[in-house]
């Protein structure tokens, strides 16, 4: 199962295997020093803070190390090192409602597969990206990991389906019973606002294959 302790495990590992501390390596990302460091990792009520797949990212480029690399170190950190094949899914498939239910779960087969270390969510999908409005974040070609049941925040990188068929990767702003206010992360794109009954669903953008 990918687990909080496994993603910071492997940063550990990673840092490890480049002669280097957590904080040496952020960094040399051009992180703040103490980005990866123990005391950042859950929050002072106790919940758990996960890095971000820019800070992943950037230290990966900084270890010159592949996210296959990274996968690698969470296997071997997670329990049994499990995998999983996730539906892979194009945005033009997203955007037909026939292939998920009114949750934003995948639904029905015959999609291509990707595989990945384990999940909690067992609805969760692989999605490719298309164009280049959610540049420079995601890029043509880029895969998402995106999880239906993953609670959402202030913050996330979320992928929104509106009941036309529109689907956008954006980062979710604000929520409130009414609207839906997305920030894009391109700026050559505007941000969008949706009233509440216009989004078919959300669901949280947990990882990137960037």
């Amino acid at each position: 199962m990918l687990t909080h302790e496994s993603i910071w495990s492997a940063l550990d590992a990673l840092a490890a295997a480049k002669g280097m501390s957590p904080s040496g390596l952020a960094k040399k990302a051009g992180l703040d020093a103490t980005t990866f460091n123990k005391s950042k990792r859950v929050t002072p009520d106790g919940r758990e803070r996960w890095p971000s797949t820019e800070s992943v990212a950037k230290a990966l480029g900084a270890a010159g190390a592949s996210f296959d690399d990274f996968v690698a170190l969470v296997e071997g950190a997670a329990s049994g090192g499990r995998r999983r094949a996730l539906p892979l899914l194009g945005f033009a498939q997203a955007g037909d409602g026939g292939f998920f239910d009114d949750g934003g779960f995948p639904v029905g087969a015959g999609w291509d597969e990707v595989s990945f270390p384990d999940v909690a969510d067992e609805k969760s999908y692989a999605l490719e990206i298309s164009g280049d409005s959610m540049a420079p974040v995601y890029r043509d070609g880029d895969v998402v990991i995106v999880s239906p049941a993953a609670p959402l925040r202030r913050g996330d990188r979320v992928v929104v389906r509106t009941h036309e068929g529109e689907v956008l990767a954006k980062e979710l702003k604000r929520r409130t019973p009414k609207t839906v206010e997305l920030k894009s992360l391109n700026n050559a794109h505007p941000d969008r606002t949706f009233k509440a009954e216009e989004i078919a669903w959300i669901a949280r953008i947990i990882w990137s294959s960037q």
